[in-house]
C-alpha cells in the first residue's frame, strides 16, 4: 500500500501591516496639546483671555460703540500671542520629554508626524476664532443687557482674515520649534528676533522699505481688518516666506536627519 504524498503548501506572503492614517494621527497630536500640563494651561489661558477683553469692554468702551465687531477683534491680538507658544510647544515638546524615539519608532517617517502636528496647531488655531467668535456674541448679549448698543454688525470678510492671521501665527512659532528644537530658546528667539527686527528698522532709514516686506508686525496688521489690498497680500506673503516657510524647510530637513537617542 502506498502512502500518498501531500504537496506542501506555498508559504503565505507577509500581511502588511498598514501605518496609521494622517487623520489618526492629526487626532493624537491634538490630545497631546492637553496632555502636558503647560499645554491644557495655555489653552485654558487663551480662552480665559479672549473672555478678559470682552468683560474689560464692557465696561470701558461707550455703550454706542458696544457691537459684536467690536467684541471679536479686539479679542484676536493677545490670542494671536499665545498661540505660536502652543506651536512651538507641539514641536518641542516630543524632544524636552524624551518622548521623540517612541515617536518616530511607531511612526518611522518623521515628515508624516512633522505634517500631524502642523495640522493639529493649525486646527487649534482654527478653533481659537471661534472661541472669539462666542465670547464676542456673550459680551454682545452683556452689552445690550446693561444698556449697551448690543448690535450684531460683524463684516464677513473678517473672518477668514482672523482665520489666516492666527494660523499664520501659530505656524510661525511651530517653525522656530521645528528649527530649533529647544522650548526656551525656541519662545525666546521667536519673540526677540522680529522685536530686534522692528527695532533696528525704526532706527536705521536703509532697512524701512525692506521692514515693509518682512516686519510681521506691519504685514499682518491689515488682517485685523475687513479690507486687505492686493499690495497688503502680497507682503503678508513675502514675510511669511522668510518667517514661516524658511525655518518649517530648515527644521523639517534638521529633524529628518538628526539622531534620536
Amino acid at each position: 500500500m502506498t502512502t500518498a504524498t501531500r504537496t506542501p503548501a506555498p508559504p503565505r506572503p507577509e500581511a502588511t501591516v498598514a501605518g496609521p492614517s494622517l487623520a489618526r494621527l492629526t487626532a493624537v497630536e491634538l490630545r497631546k496639546l492637553t496632555d502636558t500640563r503647560a499645554g491644557r494651561w495655555l489653552l485654558i489661558t487663551i480662552g480665559l483671555i479672549a473672555a478678559a477683553i470682552v468683560v474689560v469692554q464692557l465696561f470701558v468702551v461707550d455703550a454706542p460703540d458696544q457691537t459684536f465687531s467690536a467684541f471679536f477683534t479686539p479679542s484676536l491680538l493677545p490670542v494671536g500671542l499665545l498661540l505660536p507658544v502652543l506651536g512651538i510647544l507641539s514641536i518641542t515638546g516630543e524632544w524636552s520629554q524624551r518622548t521623540a524615539l517612541t515617536t518616530f519608532a511607531l511612526v518611522p517617517r518623521r515628515e508624516r508626524v512633522i505634517v500631524a502636528k502642523l495640522a493639529a496647531v493649525v486646527l487649534a488655531a482654527l478653533a481659537s476664532v471661534l472661541v472669539s467668535l462666542a465670547v464676542a456674541a456673550v459680551g454682545t448679549l452683556a452689552a445690550r443687557a446693561t444698556g449697551g448698543a448690543g448690535t450684531w454688525t460683524f463684516d464677513w470678510q473678517l473672518l477668514p482674515h482672523a482665520a489666516v492671521f492666527q494660523v499664520a501665527s501659530v505656524l510661525m512659532g511651530a517653525a522656530f520649534g521645528l528649527l530649533l528644537l529647544n522650548t526656551p530658546l525656541a519662545i525666546v528667539t521667536y519673540f526677540l528676533l522680529p522685536t530686534v527686527w522692528s527695532l533696528l528698522a525704526a532706527m536705521i532709514e536703509g532697512l524701512r522699505a525692506p521692514a515693509r516686506w518682512l516686519d510681521t508686525s506691519y504685514t499682518m496688521e491689515p488682517l485685523l481688518g475687513a479690507e486687505v489690498t492686493g499690495g497688503q497680500w502680497a507682503r503678508l506673503g513675502v514675510s511669511l516666506a522668510v518667517w514661516v516657510l524658511l525655518p518649517l524647510a530648515a527644521g523639517l530637513f534638521r529633524t529628518m536627519r538628526r539622531e534620536v537617542s
